[in-house]
């Protein structure tokens, strides 16, 4: 079996792993590079295998640096499955539909440039209809769930806590008589965070494949930078400024919704401050990823879930506006009255962000909010590093806003959690893989490795293949043993009791519901959701049999 790192190798971001067996070819993520002129251009290259030969692609989850090139694998001719949790197929959606709306513009945008020079016109890198031609092989899969690839190869996705259906893949991958097992980190979340779960920890492995975007930094307290963005925002209104949050359109702006939710609810002090000020969603993909969020609020913590099942949505509070079109976007900037604006994109290379810099950066009284990771070569990374003018549209523009980097925001575990999560496995695997970081950062998190765990990681510096030895004599059962042990026995029957508490809350609430007589809208909604209840109840029924129920002792029958 080899193992052949095509991406995410000499950075950040354009993550894509080709496991290669006796029989078969699969794809770890397949992903776009981002951060300046030179990484994009690493995008039309030729992949580092053949595409059609691909069978099947694993898809950690839906943030364009991890699942970007699809629609571009696809136009070269895969034409096999694309696995992901079902809520990543929900972001997808999105995701490659805008990704492919923004690589047509682009070159649109330089095809007449072109023209008026006398030069060719370009060719996008991808169109809509590549992306949809994509979005037709996607498989959604449940968290958990044990799925067969084909006869030698199975998964299992966990959470990994970073975004809204975000994975931690096992594979365990059967070469002849033996069965190692691969494990994925994809992107980790960090702990104790809001509305998502913490990633899970893995107990076994024979190789690990493992994220260092801050290998080498520890974040500060989440609740350190809430605090320090309510000090921000107050400060700013105070002196009749406006908030500019440049943010992701998937995961971190929902947080974001959630904590600006929160603080207007919990914090009554503000109110003769806050009473008129807004927080605007400019971002036509975030608006919809919120709408996805909703849509998927099984995978919430326990914390969210407690706010939804008591009538409260956390995603949304009476100061919350969504702009719809480009015309409210752009009134936005002729609004002078304090106001929270959050926009894509998050690294601010794309998007209406960078029209709302435009109009905004040059005034002392605004505050320039980072809440997230700027790779090198962004328009965010040289505001953070204090650049005191930047190009826009043509325009410099002079930097005397309040440029502040909340670290504290960050989706991806810092050195201590990637650290932690390692720890978590009980026996040490033939080898951990580090990849998703800048140099330093996977260097000096392959040496903590060394000093705290005894490891000797390989760190991988550029596009590279391995040969792996052969696992763990495995068969099929011991596979799905290693899937379920007496622990995940436990956590199954708690997840049997918290659902039928929370069935029992949900179906209570939706009867009262009904003897109101609610709007025909809402009672379509309810309708279609009792019916899937109802299909899963029954299915769940008749996968316990009657030799099943004769299992149980006498005093329960």
């Amino acid at each position: 079996m080899k193992i052949k790192f095509c991406g995410a190798s000499q950075g950040v971001t354009g993550s894509c792993h080709l496991i290669t067996t006796d029989k078969h070819k699969i794809l770890l993520d397949c992903g776009q590079f981002q951060g300046g002129k030179t990484m994009e251009a690493m995008n039309s290259e030729a992949f580092p295998f053949v595409p059609e030969e691909v069978e099947c692609v694993v898809l950690s989850h839906a943030h364009i640096d991890h699942c970007g090139r699809l629609p571009l694998l696809v136009k070269r001719g895969f034409k096999g499955n694309i696995y992901c949790t079902d809520a990543t197929a929900d972001l997808l959606d999105v995701m490659l539909r805008d990704s492919a709306y923004i690589h047509e513009k682009d070159a649109e945008m330089q095809s007449r440039k072109n023209a008026r020079t006398g030069k060719p016109a370009v060719e996008p890198l991808y169109t809509i209809q590549d992306a949809e031609e994509a979005l037709k092989l996607v498989k959604p899969v449940l968290y958990d769930q044990l799925i067969e690839l084909n006869p030698e190869i199975k998964i299992v996705f966990n959470d990994a806590g970073h975004i809204l259906g975000s994975a931690i893949t096992e594979l365990w991958i059967t070469e002849g008589e033996s069965t190692s097992k691969i494990v994925f980190s994809g992107d980790l979340g960090v702990m104790d965070r809001p509305i998502l779960r913490n990633p899970t920890k893995i107990k076994k492995a024979d190789y690990v494949i493992m994220e260092t975007t801050y290998g080498n930094r520890v974040h500060e307290a989440n609740s350190t930078s809430i605090d320090q963005l309510i000090k921000i925002t107050i400060d700013t209104v105070k002196r009749g400024g406006s908030v500019i949050i440049p943010s992701f359109a998937v995961g971190r702006t929902q947080e974001l919704i959630y904590q600006f939710n929160m603080f207007y609810e919990n914090h009554p002090e503000y109110k003769k401050y806050l009473e008129d000020v807004n927080v605007y969603i400019d971002s036509p993909m975030a608006t919809t990823a919120t709408e996805v969020f909703k849509k998927n609020a099984q995978v919430f913590d326990d914390e969210t879930r407690e706010y939804i099942l008591k009538g409260d949505n956390p995603l949304d509070f009476k100061n919350l506006k969504f702009t719809r079109n480009t015309a409210d976007s752009q009134m936005l900037n002729n609004d002078k009255s304090p106001k929270i604006i959050i926009s894509a994109s998050g690294m601010c290379e794309a998007g209406r962000i960078r029209h709302h810099l435009k109009h905004n950066l040059w005034d002392s009284r605004n505050s320039i909010v980072f809440v997230g990771y700027q790779a090198e070569g962004t328009l965010g990374r040289m505001l953070i590093e204090g650049a005191k003018e930047v190009k826009l549209f043509g325009e410099t523009i002079m930097v005397s806003a309040q440029i502040h980097n909340l670290e504290g925001f960050s989706g991806h575990a810092d050195r201590d959690g990637l650290l932690d999560w390692l720890s978590g496995f009980q026996k040490k695997p033939k080898q951990v893989f580090l990849v998703h970081g800048e140099t330093d950062s996977k260097l000096d998190f392959a040496k903590l490795i060394h000093d705290k765990l005894g490891y000797e990681p390989v760190v991988i510096m550029q596009n590279s293949e391995f040969e792996l030895e052969t696992g763990e004599l495995l068969s099929k059962e011991d596979v799905i043993t290693d899937v379920m042990d007496d622990e995940g026995i436990e956590e199954l029957k708690d997840k049997i009791s918290d659902i039928k508490e929370e069935l029992d809350q949900i179906l209570s609430d939706t009867e009262e519901v009904m003897k109101k007589r609610p709007s025909a809208e809402k009672l379509q909604q309810i309708n279609n959701l009792i019916l899937e209840i109802e299909k899963a109840s029954v299915n769940l029924g008749s996968s316990i049999t009657a030799e099943d129920r004769d299992m149980r002792p006498l005093s329960e029958q």
